[in-house]
């Protein structure tokens, strides 16, 4: 059972602009209601979804809330001139961040340009995300230096327990505060100093000596796994074998495995079998919103373009995974989404 929403949306909300609240059953819908930044969000773990996102925008800082039911793959951006910090606060499960594990203690950190997260089901996290006008001349402030050229790294840093709890606390508590506030007191200088104090905690929890030696190696696994799957998710439709992939990607069968179970926790074979329901998924959706290009199309026609050859089991597959058959999603009445509250 994942941790509890900060605030629930009420009427107010809706009239603030500073407040952004989703509670849905779709996964795209919860990673494209996300203003400003570019997420696609791949399910991972059986069963119909639900997630729930609070955002609290200050001024230069994002303040986030993240839950979901089922485990995902995360990847975009959330700001190439921005910075992250972020942390599990439920972690059922194997939680992977860039290629590097987490844990209840550990603090994810990285510039906004490259994010790939894997999470496991029932997971919850909460998150600061502050623009590099705001974070250089603070941490300047704080520490009589530049920023640390480790930030513009997809890090993981493990943190002190005691300041982990206490940072947990504040900034749950932060956003609900901030997400009661009228306009005057969104724009008085308590506001700001909320912010800065949200900031000042994260900033202070990250340990006070990094080291990056294991990131090359962490990169050089990483690399190989996104051009296996750039490779595997060029021609959907056709079947490439394990050989026929090794050869391209320039790695063994051992290795590749290996890098896939580092990076993204799973193997080769069934992450291709769940990225590719995804995009059954994705576009039986847009067929059913009017969005996709042809005038009428069949569940056969989508599987077979995705490479599922044999109808009968890839919709076995796809109802394991989404908890519904493939035709329940193309033929569904569209539900109304829940917004910004």
């Amino acid at each position: 059972m994942t941790t509890a929403p900060p605030f629930q949306p009420t009427p107010a909300h809706a009239c603030a602009d500073w407040v952004h609240a989703v509670d849905t059953d779709d996964m795209d819908v919860l990673a494209t209601s996300q203003s400003g930044w570019q997420l696609q969000y791949e399910q991972l773990s059986g069963g119909p979804f639900q997630g729930c996102i609070r955002h609290i925008q200050l001024p230069g800082v994002r303040l986030v809330f993240e839950s979901a039911n089922q485990a995902m793959r995360q990847r975009g951006q959330i700001g190439s001139a921005d910075y992250g910090f972020a942390m599990a606060l439920d972690l059922g499960g194997e939680a992977i961040f860039n290629g590097q594990r987490l844990d209840l203690n550990t603090i994810m950190v990285g510039k906004g340009d490259k994010l790939d997260l894997c999470t496991p089901a029932d997971f919850s996290m909460i998150a600061v995300v502050v623009s590099a006008d705001l974070l250089q001349p603070l941490w300047e402030r704080m520490y009589h230096k530049p920023l640390a050229n480790w930030l513009d790294q997809q890090i993981v840093l493990h943190a002190q327990p005691a300041a982990v709890a206490a940072l947990k606390a504040l900034h749950l508590d932060a956003m609900r505060r901030a997400a009661s506030f009228d306009q005057a007191a969104f724009e008085s200088p308590a506001c700001l100093q909320l912010r800065d104090d949200v900031l000042i905690e994260w900033i202070e929890t990250l340990p006070p000596r990094v080291s990056t030696a294991e990131l090359e190696t962490v990169t050089a696994r990483k690399q190989i796994v996104d051009r296996a799957c750039e490779i595997m998710m060029s021609e959907p439709s056709e079947t490439l074998s394990m050989l026929e992939l090794c050869r391209q990607v320039g790695a063994s069968r051992r290795k590749l495995s290996y890098c896939f179970q580092d990076v993204l926790g799973t193997s080769p074979a069934k992450y291709l079998r769940a990225a590719r329901l995804n995009g059954v998924r994705r576009e039986l959706k847009a067929a059913r919103n009017g969005l996709h290009r042809q005038a009428s199309i069949s569940v056969q026609d989508v599987a077979t373009r995705w490479g599922f050859e044999h109808l009968s089991q890839f919709s076995q597959d796809y109802k394991h995974l989404f908890g519904e058959l493939p035709s329940v999603t193309l033929k569904m009445a569209l539900k109304p989404s829940q917004g910004k509250a």
